[in-house]
C-alpha cells in the first residue's frame, strides 16, 4: 500500500528521492518492461523489501514517480486576461500531456493498484492551477469560473483524446475548446 505523503527530510525522505532518482536513470537507459523492483532498489542502495513495503508493487511506485514528475514547477502565465490565460494554459497543458513523456507518465498513473491515490493527485494539480487562474481572474475584476466547468469542457475532452488516441491534438482545436467556454462568451 502506497502512504500518501512522506515526513520531509530523515529517512523515509532520502529512500524516496534515492527510489526516484534510481527509476529515473532506470527509465534513461532501459524500456519500462525492463524495469523490475530487484533493478531498481540495487540502483537505489536499497533491498527489494523496502520497496515493496513502501509502495506495495512495481506499478504503484512508477505512478509515484509519475506524480512527482507531473507536480507543476510554477504557476501558470499570467497573460493579464482570463481567456488567453486559460488558452495559454490550455495549450501547454495540451502539448505537455499528448507528448511521448506525457502520454508514459499517464500511463504510469492509470495502471496503478493504488486506489486512486496517484489520478486523484494529478487532478489536483489542474484543479490548483486552474484555481490561481480563476483568483487572478477575480483579481482584476473579470468573471469569476468554476474549475470543474473548464475540467469538463477543456482538460476531460484532452485527456479523452490523449488516452483513447481517436484523434490529433491541435492548437486550433484546444482553442476552439477554451473559446466555447460559457463564461468567456459572457464577456467578450
Amino acid at each position: 500500500m502506497a502512504k500518501e505523503l512522506v515526513r520531509q527530510g530523515g529517512r523515509s525522505a532520502r529512500i524516496q528521492t534515492a527510489v526516484h532518482q534510481a527509476v529515473e536513470a532506470l527509465l534513461e537507459k532501459h524500456e519500462r518492461t525492463e524495469l523490475t523492483v530487484p533493478l531498481i532498489a540495487e540502483q537505489a542502495g536499497v533491498t527489494p523489501s523496502t520497496v515493496y513495503r513502501r509502495w506495495g508493487d512495481l506499478s504503484d511506485l512508477l505512478a509515484d514517480v509519475a506524480v512527482r514528475r507531473m507536480r507543476p514547477v510554477a504557476d501558470p502565465e499570467d497573460t493579464g486576461a482570463l481567456s488567453t490565460d486559460l488558452e495559454t494554459w490550455a495549450l501547454q497543458f495540451m502539448e505537455e500531456m499528448s507528448s511521448r513523456v506525457g502520454r508514459e507518465l499517464l500511463g504510469d498513473i492509470f495502471a496503478t493498484s493504488g486506489e486512486g491515490i496517484y489520478p486523484l493527485r494529478c487532478c489536483n494539480y489542474t484543479y490548483d492551477q486552474l484555481g490561481v487562474l480563476r483568483e487572478r481572474a477575480i483579481h482584476r475584476g473579470e468573471a469569476s469560473f468554476e474549475v470543474g466547468e473548464v475540467i469538463d469542457r477543456v482538460v476531460a475532452p484532452i485527456v479523452y483524446h490523449i488516452l483513447f488516441g481517436d484523434r490529433d491534438l491541435t492548437d486550433d482545436y484546444c482553442r476552439g475548446l477554451v473559446a466555447g467556454l460559457p463564461f468567456l462568451s459572457k464577456t467578450a
